[in-house]
């Protein structure tokens, strides 16, 4: 018998249990994967986050017993997990533009993929401002004095996080403290949203000695020691989803590599003059067992 990825088996699960109340927790654990690391695969190679796919899907499968059933408009709702038929319509209408019935009525099928397609300038990014094939590393433990923010898949708020530490950082850790930056993705931290989306809780911050002592805002945070695949991000800040995409959607299910449970982070050894910069290089370490 075939053994299954990650993503095959979150899908499955999403398939045999579409009807019911799941989200992105319930799918992670029966793929195996934790949060953060089944977002951005997730996100990578189908182009939507778990929640808006498993809505979608909800929405196709209702049109499919609207053309091929005669099953009332309200029982498709309910069995859909909407609460109601003006919610269930409301959502319909958005995703197929007209109304359950007048869908029924003209006995089109228009049930279609929706997964992202690469643009020409992903493909160049790709093709030049990506490391294919990365750097196999013991990281040792990191200790980071930072402080937390949400970003999320649709409302990228780092580079505010980052300014609002930049600020901080010469006034709290010292004059001589200017050195690495690191961005961290807090698994534990992720929050599936109403709307489909995944907020994510995030640190930014620099190496420190001691955690303890910190003034605040400040916060610490232990990185933990492992095997890291090092991946490095070259140009503009904007195409960061792009190389996270290449690295969880080719790179991944081709290497043989198997993600380790430890979070993934992002290193800034140079400073960030600006988010479009081309001179911008970026060094991502993903977590392998």
């Amino acid at each position: 018998m075939k053994q299954l990825s990650p993503l095959e088996r979150a899908v499955e699960y999403i398939e045999a249990h579409l009807n019911e109340d799941i989200g992105l927790g319930e799918v992670s654990r029966a793929a195996g994967y934790s949060y953060c690391h089944m977002t951005r695969l997730f996100s990578a190679v189908m182009g939507e986050s778990v929640g808006r796919y498993i809505h979608r899907r909800r929405l196709y499968s209702a049109a499919e017993k609207l053309l091929h059933t005669d099953r009332r408009v309200l029982d498709i709702a309910l069995d859909s997990g909407f609460a109601s038929p003006e919610a269930f319509s409301r959502a319909f209408k958005a995703a197929f533009g007209q109304s359950p019935a007048a869908y029924r009525r003209a006995g089109l099928d228009l049930v279609t993929s929706a997964k992202r397609g690469l643009a020409p300038g992903d493909v160049e990014h790709i093709a030049n401002n990506i490391s294919h094939t990365p750097e196999l590393v013991w990281q040792p433990e990191i200790k980071l004095a930072g402080i937390r923010g949400v970003t999320s898949l649709s409302d990228n708020r780092l580079p505010a996080l980052w300014r609002q530490f930049l600020g901080l950082r010469a006034e709290l850790l010292g004059p001589g403290s200017p050195g690495p930056g690191y961005g961290v993705c807090e698994t534990q931290k992720t929050v599936y949203t109403k709307n489909g989306d995944v907020a994510f809780i995030t640190l930014v911050g620099s190496p420190v000695k001691r955690l303890d002592g910190l003034p605040p805002p400040l916060v610490g945070k232990t990185v933990s020691a492992g095997k890291y695949a090092v991946f490095t991000h070259r140009g503009t800040l904007a195409n960061l989803f792009i190389t996270y995409q290449y690295i969880f959607g080719t790179w991944l299910p081709a290497a043989g590599e198997e993600l380790d449970e430890r979070e993934d982070f992002e290193l800034y050894e140079r400073p960030v003059t600006a988010f479009d910069d081309p001179d911008n290089e970026v060094k991502i370490f993903v977590p392998v067992r």
